[in-house]
């Protein structure tokens, strides 16, 4: 790349470091950065609309004389210009005005204007128009192409973005801009030129088809969302084949305890789980390091088959570390985990930040000294935590960590110089769509099949006006034997007003439901205290477990068969979806009533219907992908991880199965094609490409 381009901003005329610092804001840090900064949709100024021809909600150029110029008094004050062109007439309307602006509009003049009509009360109307006072000989040519609107931040107008993509533009004209990908790819794939699809999507000329370039349809958008997914698919496959050069400990598949754990289950495994569990202990057998992906619904049985690929570690004389996103998940593995080894006379530890003191010395000391299972949170990365023979760690729930997370994990391999094995789990599908695209250095496997007396969830949507009725209902189903849980949710972020609810919703319904015993968790209470509540809602000495969305993952109580979460409507459907798993785990019918308070956004009334609609967690995670977006989904935005700035996951699916042929191509063919792409579209982003 010329070092034209390779300059930072500051070089471009006008540019400060006031300015540079706002167009850090949105990652303009160099020209080049500015020459793939693409508009987000256009505007056409390229023709004057006649006056008649105007239609309501239509954006557009008008040219007319000055019929009047008056200031009206009604609810709000404001400037009324009256318009005509002899095809008809529209007023325009200032509620921010001068007096020197109200004297500029004299009766007569010509103006001509942009902006979008509406219908008002006089008629068609334009509210705060961008406009231009004619000469009355002054012939004002219009836009030779369509006006780009880019995305920007606080304080950088339209105008001035215009001006500084100009500027990169003549200086990519001047100092050609490098095309990274071979000729023989870009004419396999029907791409394009590069400098020409840049140029192009800048400055659309008059006759540029806006549909398809809302759609991003063009060929021009094409070959630049080509060239940055297949840069992501480059970037993960160089993480994926930088770890698999890496020694692991090859541990051999499991001839004594692997049996001995399956035999005092009293339940055979699944197929699915059968078939996983040979994937995982085939790879853990050779000696470089695995990076496998178990997906699984909800209640599919991905703990059993952690705890198996665990056994195979720890029988070979190894380590095992087992990390959860959250304090209550860890716990729920350590009580699971000490159920079933404690008969196999196997060792195990666990590790979150709230443990402290002299506990948390001796849990680092076992550690240190060779405890086969380690459980906690996103504590065990901490420098502190010393492995003596880590060998295989296995991640819960990986969309709730960013991938630097989990790679930190690879620096406590045996005495550092071996990478331990990687097992990720997650109970939200991934969609194939962000699998292909996000997840491309793993290997997945998938648990499609639910243990046997898995019973279907019946799921209702219900206005909060029925909360009365829902409350009877639940009465009715603890005096029958069965169990509930009501889930408390807040708009607002914070956890503290989020347990205020939970606490404030505890105590109504303690009085409302006298002759019941209830439990309350939320994330404010002592580790020991939540392990207490849970043990009495799974033993039965509790018949309705008031909770924030703590219990979303990790807990199992088979007589649990009645689920109310309130104000469903502001979690996302994969959150929904797990919570809504936590009943459904036993013999009897279970359901789930989803308590909404209305009126419901168009995306409240979506996610509530697909609720209703289905059980399947990959049919959920597609439209959760629809509705939020990947960034969201994964729970990524903070690791720089898929934070396209042209190609969109659910618009261009469609190319991902050529962008990983692409890419392997690349990566075989024309490797050196490889740091230059990285450079240009991960250049601040790379962390997780190089590692």
């Amino acid at each position: 790349m010329s070092e034209a381009l390779e300059a930072p901003v500051t070089c471009l005329q006008g540019v400060g470091p006031a300015l540079a610092e706002k167009l850090a804001r949105i990652g303009l840090y160099s020209v080049q950065d500015l020459v793939f900064h693409l508009p987000l949709r256009y505007q056409d100024r390229t023709r004057i609309t006649s006056l008649g021809c105007l239609q309501p909600g239509q954006d557009a150029v008008i040219e007319g004389r000055i019929l009047l110029a008056d200031v009206v008094n009604g609810r709000r004050r404001s400037l009324l210009l009256r318009l005509q062109d002899g095809t008809g007439s529209i007023s325009l309307r200032f509620y921010h005005f001068s007096s020197a602006q109200q004297q500029s509009f004299k009766r007569g003049e010509r103006i001509r204007c942009y902006g979008e009509v509406r219908a008002g009360a006089s008629g068609l109307e334009m509210y705060h128009p961008e406009y231009r006072l004619l000469t009355a000989t002054e012939s004002l040519p219009t836009e030779q192409a369509l006006t780009p609107i880019y995305p920007t931040t606080e304080g950088l107008t339209q105008q001035r973005l215009r001006t500084l993509c100009q500027q990169a533009l003549t200086l990519m004209q001047q100092h050609p801009l490098e095309d990274c990908l071979p000729s023989a790819l870009i004419d396999h794939y029907g791409l394009g030129e590069l400098e020409a699809a840049v140029q192009y999507l800048h400055q659309p000329p008059a006759q540029a088809n806006l549909r398809e370039l809302a759609k991003g349809r063009h060929w021009a958008q094409r070959r630049l969302v080509f060239e940055e997914l297949l840069t992501h698919q480059l970037s993960l496959q160089r993480l994926r084949h930088q770890i698999r050069r890496q020694k692991a400990p090859a541990l051999p598949v499991s001839k004594h305890l692997v049996a001995r754990f399956l035999q005092q289950l009293g339940f055979c495994p699944t197929k699915a789980q059968q078939r996983v569990g040979a994937e995982i202990a085939q790879d853990l057998s050779q000696p470089r390091p695995m990076l496998r992906l178990v997906q699984g619904d909800v209640g599919a049985g991905k703990t059993l088959v952690a705890a198996v690929a665990a056994l195979q570690a720890i029988e070979a004389g190894y380590q095992v570390a087992l990390m959860a996103p959250t304090e209550l998940l860890a716990e729920q593995h350590y009580l699971n985990f000490q159920r079933w080894f404690a008969p196999l006379q196997i060792d195990l530890v666990w590790l979150t930040g709230k443990l402290k003191g002299k506990a948390r010395a001796a849990n680092l000391e076992r550690i240190q000294q060779g405890c086969s299972l380690v459980i906690g949170t996103h504590a065990l990365f901490q420098a502190e935590v010393q492995f003596a023979a880590l060998a295989l760690v296995i991640i819960d729930e990986q969309h709730r960590f960013g991938v630097q997370q989990r790679l930190a994990l690879r620096e406590k391999g045996v005495q550092g110089l071996l990478c331990p094995h990687q097992l990720i789990m997650t109970a939200t599908p991934i969609p194939r769509t962000l699998a292909m695209s996000a997840y491309a250095d793993l290997d997945t496997s998938i648990l499609d099949e639910l243990p046997p007396g898995r019973t279907p969830i019946e799921t209702r949507v219900l206005a909060d006006t029925r909360r009365d009725e829902v409350i009877e209902r639940v009465r009715s189903a603890c005096i029958e034997g069965r169990q509930a849980y009501w889930v408390c949710t807040l708009i607002d972020e914070s956890e503290e007003l989020t347990c205020q609810a939970a606490e404030t919703t505890f105590s109504e319904l303690s009085e409302r439901l006298a002759e019941l015993r209830l439990g309350l968790i939320h994330g404010r209470m002592k580790a020991a205290e939540k392990t207490a509540i849970m043990e009495q809602f799974k033993s039965g000495a509790v018949h309705l477990l008031v909770a924030t969305t703590v219990i979303e993952v990790g807990v199992d109580v088979p007589n649990a068969s009645l689920m109310i979460i309130e104000n469903p409507e502001r979690l996302g459907l994969a959150q929904l979806h797990q919570l809504r798993g936590r009943v459904g785990r036993g013999m009897a019918l279970s359901h789930c009533l989803l308590l909404y308070h209305a009126p419901l956004s168009y995306q409240g009334r979506e996610r509530l219907a697909i609720m209703r609609e289905t059980c399947d967690g990959f049919i959920i995670a597609e439209k959760d992908l629809e509705l939020r977006g990947p960034g969201e989904l994964l729970g990524t935005r903070q690791t720089g991880l898929l934070q396209f700035r042209i190609a969109d996951l659910m618009r261009d699916a469609t190319l991902l199965p050529e962008v990983r042929d692409a890419a392997r191509q690349v990566a075989s063919q024309w490797p050196d094609r490889i740091a230059p792409l990285l450079r240009r579209w991960l250049p601040r982003g790379q962390h997780y490409g190089q590692v």
